[in-house]
Parts: structure tokens; C-alpha cells; sequence
């Protein structure tokens, strides 16, 4: 895995190993900053099921502001964290050993784009959808990554879908604040 873009453009990122990760493909990550690439410059971002911390990365490189990483896997925590100092960004991040529910219940902060990708199998994507609602700025994005057998709907509170697309076995929704593209 390599950062795409920007002031980090090309560093290579370490991932967790095993079946239990599933990291976002280049083909797929490259999609997704496609979509939303005039809207990440000054953001603050969270990458809630964080993983190896490569989406929130990506956004830092490509000109967030900040972006915080949460993941309730110690392993995950500690390959962030190594990323983030591998590629300069621990300064503008900060990294939450929690789960979605416990992170979002608590957070105080507010973000501007918001990445989604829980484990496919464990139905926790509409949960985790609905709990960060509360988080988002006036004019948020959020981004899910999800198999195409997930039903995710056309709009949630106030936020609708401007775009989805379909890489095989992954599917990627963007939702925006109230319009469509």
C-alpha cells in the first residue's frame, strides 16, 4: 500500500496481516478520492474502523487539516500509529483505541468528511452510518465502503447519496448534505 497523492505521495504504508483485515484496494482508493477531491483541502476527517489508517492518511496528504483515526483493534492502532509517523502526519492526527459506538457517543468534535468501512459480515455499516450523523458539518461527506448485498438507503438524515460505485465485490457510497450531484 502507497499514499496516491500530495505531500506524501508515494510512501509506503504498513498493514495488519491475516483474514481478518480487508484493506481498501489502490483501484477502489483511488476511486473514492476521485469523488470527493475538490472537497478535502482544510477538512477535518474521521476514519472511524480505521485499519491501517490509509483513507485518513490519504486525506491528510491530499490537504485535510486533521483527521482522527479510531479502531477498537490494538494491532490496528499500532500500525496508525506507525504510519502516521512514517509519513510525517502524527502532528495534525489523533488515534482512539475504541469502538464506532463509543467513540461517536463521546466525541464532541465535528468533521467534515467521514469514512466508513466496519466489517463486512457483522451489519454494523447502518449503525455506524446513523451514529456519526450527529458529527457531521453543515456541509459533510461520508464515504462507505460495503458489499453489494448491503442495503444502505438513499437518504439518512439529511444526507444523501450523490454517488455509488461498484468494484466487483465492493461497493462505495458518498453521501452528501442534502443535494445530489
Amino acid at each position: 500500500m502507497r499514499v496516491i497523492t500530495g505531500i506524501a505521495r508515494g510512501k509506503n504504508l504498513k498493514t495488519l496481516e491475516g483474514n481478518d483485515v480487508r484493506p481498501t484496494s489502490q483501484k477502489v482508493k483511488e476511486a473514492v478520492f476521485s469523488a470527493i477531491q475538490f472537497d478535502i483541502e482544510g477538512r477535518r476527517v474521521l476514519d472511524l474502523f480505521a485499519g491501517s489508517g490509509q483513507l485518513g492518511i490519504e486525506a491528510l496528504s491530499r490537504g485535510a487539516k486533521s483527521a482522527v483515526f479510531v479502531d477498537n483493534s490494538n494491532a490496528s492502532i499500532k500500525i496508525i500509529k506507525q504510519n502516521l509517523e512514517n509519513v510525517g502526519f502524527d502532528g495534525v492526527a489523533k488515534v482512539y483505541t475504541s469502538d464506532y459506538s463509543s467513540f461517536t457517543a463521546m466525541s464532541r468534535d465535528t468533521f467534515d468528511i467521514v469514512f466508513l468501512d466496519p466489517p463486512y459480515k457483522k451489519g454494523m455499516l447502518l449503525p455506524a452510518l446513523k451514529s456519526v450523523l450527529p458529527l457531521m458539518s453543515d456541509y459533510g461527506i461520508i464515504v462507505c465502503e460495503y458489499p453489494p448485498e448491503v442495503e444502505i438507503p438513499e437518504s439518512i438524515g439529511g444526507f444523501e447519496i450523490s454517488k455509488t460505485y461498484r468494484y466487483g465485490k465492493i461497493n462505495v457510497s458518498v453521501y452528501r448534505k442534502g443535494a445530489k450531484d
